[in-house]
């Protein structure tokens, strides 16, 4: 896997404010990087400084072995980007935006009416293209904008909230047209929705005021969600406190907790320590002792669980961030 995009204590402020403080970073051909954080965190102007649309004030970026601020024109020949709202000329028709962008990037004749006709099949455009882009509903104004993205077969795409306003099985063809892309490319996907980074990312990074604070497969990262191989049982209201002592004295359990009580039972989550596997005898514990086990399961958690922890526990440096 050669690495197509090399972030170098990369950092952006704006005044006292700071964006972006100090990443690094690395993507590789074949990867699908998905780039988490709140709003604020600096999403969107890493993408931009990768993309040579801002300028770092500190550190480098490289793609494809190209300098961003040293070689922009190199960089943006083999880059395909597509911001947040995908600004597009709102009089022009999707035909006649996709031939402008086209040319500029230096197709004509045959050549650019192919490129065109292929990007408005991948994106299912063909209805909308003599329509005014200002008449057309935000789903398909980003759906142009991910035509203009990708048109010219760029080695690094750039994606920040590629499926925002899309339907559902609008979303379902992006994310399948981003996973079919992956092989020859190297792709940055921004997006809140935790979901899709499951469906399509390779790889997920989180960053908070700026600061990367995450790095893995999306696996690992649910692997760090404060619930990850807790077992969850449910027994009967008048069993829950004798079931709760049964599995304090466990070899193995870090802590149990009551979570919810109703007339008829009651749940516990048992969290196990140093990743000790708890179910089984958890299970044969509470049969011994004759209580009735309506249903007990472990829990995988989730990746909202991961992010909360994550973003809400961190405590970065710095005087301000964006």
């Amino acid at each position: 896997m050669s690495e197509m995009i090399a972030l170098n204590n990369l950092s952006k402020w704006f005044g006292d404010l700071v964006a972006v403080d100090r990443i690094n970073l690395s993507v590789g051909r074949g990867e699908v990087l998905g780039f988490l954080g709140p709003n604020g965190a600096g999403k969107s102007t890493t993408m931009k400084m990768v993309a040579g649309f801002l300028e770092p004030s500190d550190g480098s970026a490289i793609v494809c072995d190209h300098d961003v601020v040293k070689q922009p024109v190199e960089v943006k020949k083999r880059i395909g980007y597509l911001p947040e709202g995908a600004p597009t000329y709102g009089d022009m028709t999707p035909h006649g935006f996709l031939k402008f962008i086209a040319e500029i990037r230096g197709f004509d004749g045959v050549e650019r009416d192919k490129r065109i006709d292929e990007v408005v099949e991948k994106v299912i455009l063909g209805e909308v293209m003599s329509q005014p882009i200002e008449t057309l509903s935000k789903g398909f104004k980003r759906r142009v904008g991910l035509a203009q993205a990708i048109l010219h077969d760029p080695d690094v795409l750039i994606l920040d909230e590629p499926t925002d306003g899309l339907d559902p099985n609008q979303k379902y063809h992006v994310r399948g047209l981003i996973s079919e892309m992956a092989a020859g490319k190297a792709i940055i996907v921004s997006t809140h929705i935790l979901e899709e980074v499951e469906a399509v990312c390779s790889r997920a990074v989180i960053i908070s005021r700026g600061q990367l604070l995450a790095d893995g497969t999306p696996e690992d990262l649910v692997a760090r969600a404060p619930n990850h191989n807790a077992v969850a049982v449910s027994v009967a209201s008048k069993d829950a406190q004798s079931a709760a002592r049964i599995a304090k004295a466990l070899t193995g359990v870090q802590s149990v907790e009551i979570l919810e009580a109703s007339d008829g039972g009651a749940r516990l989550r048992v969290q196990p320590k140093n990743g000790s596997v708890l179910v089984t005898p958890l299970g044969d514990a509470l049969k011994a002792a004759d209580i009735d086990i309506q249903q007990i399961y472990v829990e995988r958690g989730t990746l909202d669980d991961m992010f909360r922890e994550i973003t809400t526990n961190s405590d970065t440096k710095g005087t301000a961030h964006a």
